[in-house]
């Protein structure tokens, strides 16, 4: 048998070194509670460090995509009968066979400004993409969203004037560019989309 001994009496934490650690741990958790969960979740940032970290973007980010995702689910149920939540093969690739569109949008952002603009596209169906900023720079987010799924990332960046590419659709849904005004003067954006979506409009 085993026999631990017991410590001594010194050994042991006072009272006042256990309040200390206590309160050293609450100040810790609300040093991080303030400077990466408000901006990250919430777009809350009194300190200034989420937005140095990028964090405040992804909760104003997170939070417009909460909305989205509540209307749709909103309007879903109020208009969606139960079987057309499932698409069957032939629905899928039919969507997919959508015809080619082309269009050129403009929207103006004034500093401190965001803008979100999707496209309703299929899965596997092809968009190209060219926008670019005149004034200044912006940072953005490529992005999609679909009922059941809040958020799905194809990139981001900062202090870009402008990217061009392809985007292939993960699923069926919204897909598309968020954009926030970070200089401090305003600027305009041009987007040149072409390729197999539905529809295509300012959301935000």
């Amino acid at each position: 048998m085993f026999n631990s001994q017991r410590p001594r009496p010194e050994d042991l934490p006072t009272s006042s070194q256990l309040i200390r650690a206590t309160a050293l741990a609450a100040v810790a958790a609300g040093a991080i509670l303030v400077a990466v969960v408000l901006p990250s979740e919430y777009a809350i940032d009194p300190t200034g460090i989420g937005g140095a970290l990028g964090l405040t973007e992804m909760g104003e980010v997170k939070l417009q995509l909460a909305k989205e995702a509540a209307a749709d689910a909103a309007t879903g149920s109020a208009s969606a009968a139960p079987a057309a939540q499932v698409a069957s093969p032939t629905a899928t690739a039919a969507k997919a066979d959508a015809p080619q569109r082309s269009e050129t949008m403009k929207l103006t952002l004034a500093p401190g400004q965001g803008a979100e603009i999707k496209a309703t596209m299929a899965k596997g169906a092809r968009l190209n993409f060219n926008w670019s900023v005149e004034g200044g720079r912006v940072n953005f987010d490529t992005h999609a969203d679909a009922p059941g799924i809040a958020y799905h990332g194809y990139g981001k960046g900062k202090d870009t004037t402008g990217e061009s590419g392809e985007l292939v659709a993960a699923f069926d849904g919204k897909h598309g560019w968020f954009w926030r005004n970070r200089s401090s003067a305003p600027v305009t954006i041009t987007l040149r989309t072409d390729g197999a979506y539905s529809d295509i409009r300012r959301v935000v």
